[in-house]
C-alpha cells in the first residue's frame, strides 16, 4: 500500500508509536539497574503477548490451530523478538540507550540485504542499493574508532546491536509466510512462542532475582512489555491500516530522535561527533531504501 494521504490523526499515532519505541531503550537502561537482560527480554515478551492476546479475544479474529502454524509462529518469535531482544538488552548493558537506538535504526538497510538475497520477487534497486552503502557507511563510522582499539565491551555491544537489526531483517523476510493470520493474532503467537523459549534460558543463566528489584526497574519493566510491545503493536497495526506500509516506514527515522532525547535529558547520555555522524549517514540511507524524497526530487 503506498501514496496514502496522513492526517493529522495518523501523524499523532505515528509521534506515539516512535517515542513508545523510542522510549523502550530508556526503559530497558532503568530496569538494567536491578534486572538482568534475560529477565528483562522474558517480562517483556510475556507481557507484550498477554496485551496483545485480550485484544485477539475480543476480536474474534482466527487462532492458529495446527503444529505447522504454531512451528512458524515460533521462528518468526525467535528472530523476532528472543534473539534481537537479548541482544539488544545484553548489548545496552555496554553502550549507552542513545548508541544503541541509532544502530537499530539499521534494520531496514539489513533488510534489503536479505530481501535481495532470499526473495526473488524484492530485488534491490539502484536506489536502495545506494542506501545500503550509506547505511553500511555510517555503522563503519560508529564502530570503527573501537574496532581499531581492539575488542572491548563497546565493540561487543556495537556488535550486538548489529546482529539484532540483522536478526530483525531475517524476521522481516519469513514474516511474509504468516499473512494467513490477522496480524494482532501473529504478533500474539510469536510472542507467545516467545515467551516459552525465553522461560528455560532466563532461569537457567540468571535464576530469579537475589534480592527484590526497585520500584523505578520494575515500572520500566512493566512499561517496556505493557506499553513498548503490547500498545506499541496496536498502534503499528493501526498505522498500517490507515496509512500503509510504505508510510509507516517513517517511523524507523523518528525513532532514535526519542530515543537520544530521553537519553540525554534522564540518563546523562552524550553523543561524540562520530556518533552524529553515523546517525546522518544511517539517515540518509534510510531516505535512499524509502525512496519518497528522491521521487519528489525527480518530479521537481
Amino acid at each position: 500500500m503506498t501514496g496514502r494521504q496522513m492526517g493529522a490523526a495518523e501523524w499523532a499515532m505515528m509521534l506515539a508509536l516512535s517515542l513508545l519505541w523510542g522510549a523502550t531503550f530508556f526503559f530497558v537502561e532503568i530496569a538494567l539497574r536491578d534486572l538482568g537482560p534475560l529477565t528483562l527480554v522474558l517480562g517483556r515478551v510475556a507481557m507484550g503477548a498477554a496485551t496483545l492476546w485480550l485484544l485477539v479475544l475480543a476480536s474474534g479474529a482466527v487462532l492458529p490451530k495446527t503444529l505447522r502454524d504454531w512451528r512458524e509462529l515460533a521462528v518468526m518469535g525467535l528472530m523476532n523478538n528472543a534473539i534481537p531482544f537479548t541482544l539488544i538488552f545484553w548489548g545496552q548493558t555496554q553502550i549507552t540507550s542513545s548508541l544503541a537506538s541509532i544502530l537499530n535504526a539499521t534494520t531496514p538497510i539489513f533488510g534489503v540485504i536479505v530481501a535481495h538475497l532470499f526473495l526473488a520477487d524484492e530485488r534491490a534497486t539502484p536506489n536502495k542499493a545506494l542506501g545500503v552503502l550509506f547505511g553500511i557507511g555510517g555503522v563503519i563510522l560508529l564502530i570503527g574508532p573501537d574496532a581499531l582499539a581492539g575488542v572491548d565491551g563497546s565493540l561487543l555491544g556495537q556488535l550486538a546491536l548489529i546482529g539484532a537489526a540483522i536478526s530483525y531483517a531475517f524476521a522481516g523476510a519469513w514474516g511474509r509466510r504468516l499473512g494467513r493470520f490477522a496480524p494482532p493474532v501473529a504478533a500474539a503467537g510469536m510472542l507467545t512462542m516467545s515467551t516459552l523459549m525465553m522461560v528455560p534460558v532466563a532461569l537457567l543463566a540468571e535464576g530469579l532475582p537475589g534480592t527484590a528489584p526497585g520500584l523505578y526497574p520494575v515500572l520500566a519493566w512493566v512499561a517496556l512489555g505493557v506499553a513498548g510491545t503490547g500498545l506499541a503493536y496496536i498502534l503499528y497495526f493501526r498505522i498500517l491500516e490507515r496509512a500503509g506500509a510504505t508510510n509507516l516506514l517513517l517511523v524507523t527515522f523518528m525513532i532514535p530522535p526519542s530515543a537520544i532525547l530521553l537519553g540525554v535529558w534522564f540518563l546523562d547520555e552524550s553523543l561524540s561527533l562520530t556518533a552524529v555522524g553515523g546517525l546522518v549517514l544511517i539517515f540518509i540511507g534510510l531516505a535512499c531504501v524509502d525512496g519518497r524524497f528522491l521521487r519528489r526530487r525527480a518530479t521537481a
